[in-house]
Order: structure tokens, then C-alpha cells, then sequence
């Protein structure tokens, strides 16, 4: 078969060389409760053309970003992508390149991921950066995991700022690590969070972040400040990376590491990946820094070149001595947040900061304006939370029918909240236009 190639007398033959006597043997790991039981609701066998057909009925049910009104944010946003980002990327020279185990022959690969790690540095205000990570959420339990290793202590405290599911891949880390977890609830905005009376003594470190999951924009300093009094670290979450184009970088702010979800910048929403994650800290934690870090040299003739300084997975060193086993850079995204960020140049990058802004203060300023909708943020950058007279979910299924995707219900990514059921969290860019902010504005009279 095409897709099946192996015979069962090559599966026998291969169990025999391993000393397993079926292939269940192989997944006797994997606890009982996270197996399948049965298989998978699909046809046995499709004809390639058919499975085409089936697939393209499907994707045809799908609702593309850029043909209706679309305020969706949450973690992952619509920006415009400049042409010469996907023209250069697909070039077959960066396209193939995959990571750098040979760094005397990849030479382009290493340049553009140094070049990388300094726009990352620059724009977060720390002083190194690695050469990425998968994306912002994974990035967040990395720097979990490394603070632990810098304080040797074993206690995180997690904001209610931070996006549930960057929560959540913590969490997940933290049940195989065995360090202990306390999360705060979710930062409604207009509310203040007491999270510095949960900085005790065996606070490994606190992650905060801004603008939060509700779009509030916060300032780190008293965090940073009650945090390093007692001897922990701030870690600081930046899901939006355009907004520091904007705002104080969080470096400037007192955190200790930065990490954040660098899609906004030459990635388009991809259905939700491949992203690329930020990861930044201070030069006296380098040595316990997950990933890659390409640094600069010279040759033996004196000409400039570049090396992988350091390497810190398993595959590279003695894996008692990895600071990671799972991270890897993403290089062609990186590729594409680097050559974006090239093309902005510092002043492209405020002003495209600016332009985000003001476009999601208009949006608020008109949607205010309808009966029943009370914008709850006092400090925002291109996201807000609105409170509704009804369940989001109902209304963003109304916007729907209207030709308008109108934001993110808080409800679903906290699902089993109540205080979140009337909340919808909507995010404007610079590609949303006067004519898209009155159509939101139109059909949300109409629904309510």
C-alpha cells in the first residue's frame, strides 16, 4: 500500500531485533487513560482523489481572515505581511536550511538567526536572546523550568494576566517536573490583582503578563521590585510583540527573562502555526538559557563569521547537562519575523505600533457607543475586553451570520468561569479599516 508500506512479516522481524513481542509493547508507557480505545471515526481507505474532495469540502466551510470583518485576537493576530517576506523565505537557499549542526557550512543560517537574537534583545530591552523557540507558550514553561535552575527553588507563581493556555503548557511541565504551581484567578480588567502578597521566600519566580490575556496593559516595576526582594525572578509574557513598538519594553520594567509570541511579525494566523517564540533573559543567566544562541567571531584570516556559542539539547551535549530536550529553533518563521522587522526598520516598527493602537481605540470608541456594551479596559494596546448584556458565545455566533468575526468569548478559553460568560475579548490591527469598524459596530446593534 502507498501510505503502509511495511509487510507484517517486516513489523515481526523488526519487533524481534528490539525484543518487543507486539507493537502494543512499544506504547506500554503511555498510561491506559490517555489511549485510544477503538480507532479513529474515518473511512478504513480512500482513493487519494476522494480524500481530496473530502478535504476540500471541509477547508470550503472555513472562513478566511482577510474576506470578512475580523477583530479575533487572544494570542494570535492578523497583520499585513509584506510581500517580500514570503518572496524571500521561499528562496530555496533559506526554504531547505534546516538547523545548524555544521555551523562551518551554514554560515547564511547562523548570520540571520544572530541577526535575529539582537532585533529580539533590542525590542524587549533585555541583553541576550536565543535563536527562538516553537512559539510564546512553550517559550513561558521553558523560562518556568529555567528559573527554577537559577534560584534552585521549586515554587512558581502564575498571574491571572497570563493566557490560559500558556498556563496550561506550565502546568503540563510542571506535573512531569515536579515543581509546585500557584495560579491566580483570572485578572478581570478594572480589578487589581494582589499578586505581590503571594511572593514569599520559596518563590522560585512570578510570570506576569502584558498586555494581558484581557488586553490590560501592566506596569512590571513593583512586581520586579517585591520579586528580586526575595530572591526571585520576574518573567515577562508579551503575546503581542508588536506592542513594544509602543510601550515600555519589559526589560526597562525589572524582568529577569522575557518571553513572548513573535507571529505578529512576518507569521501570518496560519490556522494556529507554525509560530515562533521569543525567549530573551539578562547575560548572567545565559548559561541556563534553553535553545541555541549564535554568536559572532572572526576566522583564522580574520573575517567575519559566526557559531553556534552555545547548545544547550541533549542531541548537542551529555543529556544530564541539557537545559532543554525539547526546544528547537524556528527557523524559517524566525526567518520571516527577521526579514518583516528588517523591512519596518525602528521607526517602521513604532509607527506600526501606533497605527495598532489607534485603530483599536477607534473600534472601542464606537462600539462603547452601543447600548448595553461597556468597555472594561483603562489602559490598552491593541485589544480590549467588552462586557455584553448577553453570553458572548451567542453574540459572536450573531456577528457570524452577519459577516463580521467579532473577537474571542472569554468563556472559551476559560471555560467553567462565570464571571467571564458576558466578556468578549476583540483585538484591531492596521488592517482593519473605517468601513470594517462600522460594519462591527452596525451588526452589533443589530444582534443585541
Amino acid at each position: 500500500m502507498r501510505y503502509l508500506p511495511l509487510t507484517e512479516t517486516d513489523r515481526r522481524e523488526m519487533l524481534g531485533v528490539i525484543g518487543a513481542k507486539s507493537v502494543d509493547e512499544l506504547f506500554r508507557d503511555v498510561p491506559e487513560r490517555a489511549r485510544r480505545d477503538g480507532l479513529v471515526d474515518l473511512p478504513r481507505r480512500k482513493g487519494e482523489l476522494d480524500v481530496e474532495r473530502a478535504l476540500g469540502r471541509m477547508a470550503a466551510k472555513n472562513t478566511p481572515a482577510g474576506s470578512v470583518p475580523f477583530f479575533v485576537g487572544a494570542g494570535a493576530y492578523r497583520h499585513h505581511v509584506p510581500a517580500a517576506v514570503d518572496h524571500l523565505i521561499q528562496r530555496s537557499e533559506f526554504l531547505t536550511s534546516y538547523t545548524p549542526y555544521q555551523p562551518e557550512i551554514t554560515q547564511g543560517t547562523l548570520q540571520y538567526l544572530f541577526e535575529f537574537q539582537t532585533q529580539v534583545a533590542m525590542i524587549t530591552g533585555m541583553e541576550v536572546a536565543n535563536a527562538s523557540m516553537y512559539d510564546g507558550a512553550t517559550g513561558c514553561g521553558e523560562a518556568v523550568l529555567m528559573a527554577h535552575r537559577v534560584t534552585r527553588r521549586r515554587k512558581a507563581v502564575l498571574s491571572g494576566t497570563l493566557h490560559p493556555q500558556y498556563a496550561a503548557v506550565v502546568k503540563n511541565l510542571s506535573d512531569f517536573a515536579d515543581y509546585e504551581l500557584e495560579v491566580m484567578p483570572p485578572a478581570l480588567p478594572g480589578k487589581t490583582e494582589d499578586i505581590l502578597a503571594h511572593i514569599h521566600d520559596d518563590t522560585s519566580c512570578v510570570v506576569v503578563q502584558t498586555p494581558g490575556f484581557f488586553g490590560e496593559l501592566h506596569d512590571l516595576r513593583a512586581i520586579a521590585e517585591a520579586a528580586h526582594a526575595k530572591g526571585a525572578l520576574l518573567i515577562a509574557v508579551v503575546p503581542e510583540i508588536v506592542s513594544l513598538g509602543a510601550v515600555t519594553p519589559p526589560g526597562e520594567m525589572g524582568a529577569d527573562i522575557v518571553v513572548g509570541e513573535g507571529q505578529s511579525i512576518g507569521n501570518g494566523l496560519n490556522f494556529g502555526g507554525p509560530y515562533v517564540g521569543l525567549f530573551a533573559t539578562r547575560e548572567k543567566y545565559l548559561r541556563q538559557m534553553p535553545g541555541r544562541l549564535c554568536g559572532e567571531t572572526v576566522d583564522a584570516d580574520g573575517n567575519r563569521g559566526f557559531v553556534l556559542t552555545l547548545s544547550t539539547r541533549e542531541q548537542h551535549i551529555r543529556r544530564e547537562k541539557a537545559t532543554s530536550n525539547i526546544c528547537t529553533n524556528s527557523g524559517l518563521c524566525s526567518l520571516a519575523f527577521t526579514i518583516h522587522m528588517s523591512l519596518l526598520g525602528e521607526e517602521g516598527y513604532k509607527r506600526l505600533a501606533r497605527i495598532n493602537h489607534a485603530a483599536a481605540v477607534k473600534l472601542a470608541e464606537r462600539l462603547a457607543k452601543v447600548p448595553g456594551v461597556e468597555i472594561l479596559n483603562q489602559a490598552f494596546f491593541n485589544e480590549f475586553t467588552m462586557r455584553l448584556p448577553k453570553p458572548a458565545t451567542e453574540v459572536v455566533d450573531a456577528l457570524v451570520e452577519k459577516g463580521v468575526i467579532g473577537g474571542v468569548p472569554a468563556s472559551r478559553l476559560l471555560p467553567g468561569v462565570p464571571e467571564v460568560e458576558d466578556l468578549l475579548i476583540v483585538a484591531s490591527t492596521e488592517v482593519n479599516t473605517e468601513d470594517d469598524r462600522a460594519a462591527y459596530e452596525a451588526a452589533l446593534k443589530e444582534v443585541l
